[in-house]
Parts: C-alpha cells; sequence; structure tokens
C-alpha cells in the first residue's frame, strides 16, 4: 500500500508529513525514556524480518492482486506500540530512499496508513486489551487477524481520503473506495494469519518477548540469543529467496487505482514532484529492487539482504542514539 507522490498532492503530503512526524516526535520521547539495551537485537531482527516479508507479494487468488504483510501490528505486538511505529518509520524511509518504492513527497501518508494505525490503534485498542488477561494461542490468532483486517481497513481508507483531499480527479472517490476497502480485507485477513503464526511461534518459544501480556510463569523454550538467531535465518530466507518468487501481480492499491482510474500509473506535473523525483533518483541505489539497467534475479535477492540489514542498522543507530541521550539527560 505504498503510494506513490502522483497521488498526493503538496498541500495534502505536508500536512500528512505533520501528522505523522509528530506521532514520531511523541514515540521517541517515550521510547527514550523507556530504552533497554538489551532489548536491541529483538527490535533489530523483528525490523529486519517486515522488511523481508514485505518483498514477498501472495496472490489474492480470482482478482488479477496480490498483496504483501504490512507488519505494523506485528512490530508493535513484539517492540510495544511506540518502538514499532519507529521500526515503521526505518522501513519506509529504506524502502522510499533505497529502493524507490512509495514516493518521497508520500512519504508521510505511508508512515500514517501503514504504520499509525496498526501501532497504535492495533497494538492498544485491540492486542493489548485482548492480552490483558494473558495470552493463549487462540487469543493471539483472534488478535492478529481483528487488529490486521481493522487497521489496513483503515490504511485502505485514509489513502482514499488523502486523493480525494488532493483533488485527483482520476481517482472517483466512490469508484475507488469500492475498490480499496474489499481488496484490502482480503489482504487483511492474509495478514492476519500470518501475523498470528509469527506471534505464536514468539509465545511458544519466547513469551517474555511480546509486549502487553501479564507476566507468566517463565516457560522460555529457547533463550533471547537462540530465537533472535531463528527470526535471523528466516530473515535471510524471506529476504533472499523467498522474494524470488513473490507474485507479479499489481499489489491492492496498484489493483484499485487501475480499476478506478483506467491506469495503474498515474502521473502528476510541477516543480515539486519533480524535485522529489531527481532526489530518489539519487538515493535508490537499487530502484524497484534490482540492479540498474540489469534484469537478474540475484538484483532481488540482494535487495532483500542489504534492506534488511539497512532497517536492522536503522534500528540499532536509533536506539544507541536514544540510550546514550536518555544517560546524558
Amino acid at each position: 500500500m505504498h503510494m506513490v507522490s502522483a497521488l498526493v498532492a503538496p498541500a495534502a503530503a505536508g500536512a500528512m508529513y505533520a501528522c505523522s512526524a509528530a506521532a514520531g516526535g511523541y514515540s521517541v520521547k517515550k521510547v527514550r525514556l523507556e530504552c533497554d539495551p538489551q532489548k536491541m537485537p529483538a527490535a533489530a531482527v523483528m525490523t529486519a524480518f517486515v522488511f523481508a516479508a514485505q518483498m514477498i507479494n501472495f496472490t489474492i487468488p480470482g482478482t488479477g492482486s496480490s498483496g504483501h504483510l504490512s507488519g505494523a501490528l506485528l512490530l508493535a505486538a513484539v517492540l510495544g506500540p511506540f518502538a514499532g511505529f519507529l521500526s515503521m518509520i526505518g522501513i519506509l524511509l529504506v524502502q522510499c530512499l533505497l529502493f524507490a518504492d512509495g514516493g518521497l513527497l508520500a512519504l508521510g501518508c505511508n508512515i500514517w496508513n501503514m504504520a499509525f494505525y496498526g501501532c497504535f490503534i492495533g497494538g492498544f485498542m485491540i492486542w493489548r486489551p485482548m492480552m490483558r488477561a494473558g495470552a493463549s494461542k487462540g487469543k493471539i490468532a483472534l488478535a492478529s487477524i481483528v487488529g490486521s483486517i481493522v487497521t489496513l481497513q483503515l490504511g485502505a481508507f485514509s489513502v482514499t481520503l488523502e486523493t480525494l483531499v488532493s483533488g485527483i480527479t482520476d481517482l472517483p472517490f466512490q469508484a475507488f473506495v469500492s475498490a480499496m476497502q474489499p481488496i484490502h480485507l482480503v489482504i487483511g485477513l492474509a495478514e492476519g494469519l500470518i501475523t498470528a503464526v509469527v506471534l505464536c511461534f514468539v509465545h511458544e518459544v519466547k513469551p517474555e518477548m511480546l509486549w502487553g501480556i501479564e507476566k507468566e510463569e517463565n516457560r522460555s523454550r529457547l533463550s533471547l540469543g537462540k530465537t533472535v538467531v531463528i527470526l535471523a535465518a528466516v530473515t535471510i530466507i524471506a529476504g533472499g529467496g523467498l522474494s524470488l518468487v513473490s507474485s507479479d501481480y499489481p499489489d491492492g492499491l496498484e489493483w484499485s487505482v487501475e480499476r478506478a482510474a483506467g491506469d495503474a500509473e498515474l502521473t502528476a506535473a510541477g516543480a515539486v514532484y519533480e524535485s522529489e523525483a531527481r532526489i530518489q533518483e539519487m538515493t535508490a541505489i537499487l530502484p524497484d529492487y534490482s540492479f540498474r539497467n540489469i534484469d537478474s534475479a540475484i538484483g532481488t535477492s540482494f535487495s532483500g539482504i542489504i534492506g534488511s540489514l539497512a532497517a536492522a542498522g536503522l534500528c540499532i543507530f536509533s536506539g544507541y542514539w536514544m540510550s546514550r541521550t536518555q544517560k546524558i539527560r
């Protein structure tokens, strides 16, 4: 659901940047107060995992469309909503700048649509209330599915509102929303099932890693180090291997744009759009997750691994910076 810049007007984009920046700034404040260096390996590997998982598009049968994991609820359930939101910002920033996935002008929109609802609505209003009396596989699965569906529906509807206030006449609101909501309902269900599998695994082997669960008897089957190693291995397999079999169908947003406008690739003219395109062209070392001017599967695998490392590295750097500023204060 990465919006391209042509889907949003500069004024609307600026407003969404402000909203996302405000949420991000408050999250930094909260995480800095609670910063625990011992949680950094888990935070880094989960951030890398979500980046790699987002590269795997799965086909939505009978639609000619595909979807991929958003991961915001997953990160909120492990890291907490505030740290999860900051990790999602890092993921989206790496995708935007290094791989030109999502427009730079639309980055504020993408952070809000893909991270805000999953982390804060999904984390605080769905995940934590359902886990307050203790966790079980059934409750984790239910919270994952309900949370993913609800927050993805909110994100999809936000996309349609952002194009509406931007005056994108190629996307009539009724036609656009009629395409966006049903396809993202199915994608949300799929994301919920994937999220449930991952969180049930974490709960089985290292329940202390999950956020918002009342203290349970220590029954970890694996150490934190072994759990992190397993998740890191899955991340490498997903980013470097499974990304090669990703669906070629357009994702839910592209599919909906094509249904509403008759063309999946809308364009926009103006100095702002030209400037942000030039910046992305300079920063995108692997545009569209491939080597420049080279059609090779190796580029996709390389992108998956490099992107995962970059997202994890950004997470570690941010955590180190916050722990240092916490000590100074």
